[in-house]
């Protein structure tokens, strides 16, 4: 889901600095989901999958300013799964 979003987000077209961050949090959404998978204990994959919910959220922020309603659907999705994932590692 993290990279169909992300391609999904790189077919959006919008400009300058708003393009840039939108690109950006989307690949950090994959890229920390990756490295958190790699890393041995409950509690460092927490880390880094706390903060592909964070790129997350900031992605879905750039998708509510602009307004942008099929790559929201794919962005609920992926959102809850994060959370059962964090949840899945244990207690915060």
């Amino acid at each position: 889901m993290a990279k169909s979003l992300y391609q999904q987000c790189a077919q959006i077209e919008v400009k300058g600095a708003v393009r840039d961050q939108l690109q950006r949090a989307a690949l950090s959404i994959d890229l920390n989901l990756v490295e958190g998978a790699a890393k041995p204990t409950a509690r460092n994959q927490r880390k880094f999958y706390f903060i592909a919910l964070g790129s997350f959220r900031e992605v879905e922020a750039i998708l509510d300013l602009l307004d942008s309603k099929t790559e929201k659907q794919l962005a609920d999705k992926l959102g809850s799964s994060l959370v059962c994932l964090i949840r899945s590692r244990g207690p915060g």
